[in-house]
């Protein structure tokens, strides 16, 4: 199947890239800067690569032209650590969303899934799945569910289908350092002290193999609309801490409760996959244990010096 991929350089989009040419598809990849390949490099010579910024409406009608792709996954997004929730940049992120899909759909595409996130949902005590309300309290989520809210109305007047996946949490090799998974290994590893909160939010995190795994599970599919794919596995942020602790041995570096919670910083956030679960042969293939450690030593591997 020939499949373009947006976003194919970040930390999703190269595993998903990586996923889908094992399985033998002809993919084709979307890059705004030619040197920003880091984490595709060992994939290049398998890749159809495009420079293409989503947010030129004539480059993206070339690219199309020139690709004409069956599948396209939309994973681009401005998603810069420590800025993106609130950024202005949102905004062109959701018009190039719905230009390409218009353009795709124009030129006959057969199926688009675009990339959406758990912040669409009102957070409470409760899981969510996908008819559960949405309450978006930042510019970020707030564009993805519009984003949805368009394709949801799009897709009844296109012959194009749409699906709209909303990821939980991710961790896994090639996360952003910044994040939390990578600050507390690698402050661990190299002896630092983790300031982190008193740690009681419930999270859903899943290994980035099975993130990828499971987008690739929904745009093989034959569903529709929304479909989360997260773990469905509740752990606390004090857990995960704990757990990255006991494997590098340096539980004393933890110092559970030295900084407040963040403002808006949701308490309960956990997936009902049972959508994609009965709809797909998709199961994850790591358990939080596992995907920890197989994490760690990546990151071990990589230590300065």
């Amino acid at each position: 199947m020939k499949i373009l991929i947006t976003g194919a350089a970040g930390f999703i989009g190269s595993h998903l890239a990586r996923l889908l040419v094992q399985q033998g598809h002809e993919v084709h990849a979307t890059l705004l800067d030619a040197n920003d390949t880091d984490r595709i490099r060992d994939l290049l010579p398998r890749l159809h690569t495009v420079l293409c910024n989503l947010e030129h409406p004539a480059e993206v009608d070339a690219c199309l032209a020139s690709v004409r792709p069956e599948l396209c996954i939309h994973l681009a997004w401005y998603a810069v650590p420590g800025k993106y929730l609130n950024a202005v940049e949102n905004f062109g992120s959701l018009e190039a969303t719905l230009h390409l899909a218009r353009k795709l759909a124009a030129l006959g595409c057969r199926r688009f899934v675009g990339i959406g996130t758990c912040f669409e949902y009102e957070h409470g005590g409760s899981v969510l799945g996908e008819s559960s309300p949405t309450k978006p309290v930042s510019l970020y989520a707030a564009c993805k569910l519009s984003t949805a809210l368009v394709l949801e109305q799009f897709a009844r007047l296109t012959p194009m289908q749409i699906a709209w996946v909303r990821l939980f949490y991710q961790y896994g090799p090639d996360e952003a350092p910044q994040r939390l998974m990578p600050h507390v290994i690698n402050s661990l590893l190299q002896g630092r002290k983790v300031e982190l909160t008193p740690g009681e939010q419930v999270r859903d995190f899943l290994h980035i193999e099975d993130v990828a795994s499971g987008i690739a599970a929904v745009a093989h599919s034959g569903l529709n609309g929304i479909v989360n794919v997260g773990s469905g596995q509740r752990v606390t942020v004090r857990e995960i801490a704990e757990k990255i602790a006991a494997i590098v041995s340096r539980p004393d570096l933890l110092a559970i409760g030295a900084r407040p919670y963040a403002p808006n910083d949701p308490m309960f956030i956990l997936a009902d996959n049972s959508r994609l679960r009965q709809n797909t042969n998709w199961r994850p293939r790591y358990d939080l244990d596992a995907g920890l450690r197989q994490t760690v030593e990546w990151w071990k591997a990589r230590l300065p010096g």
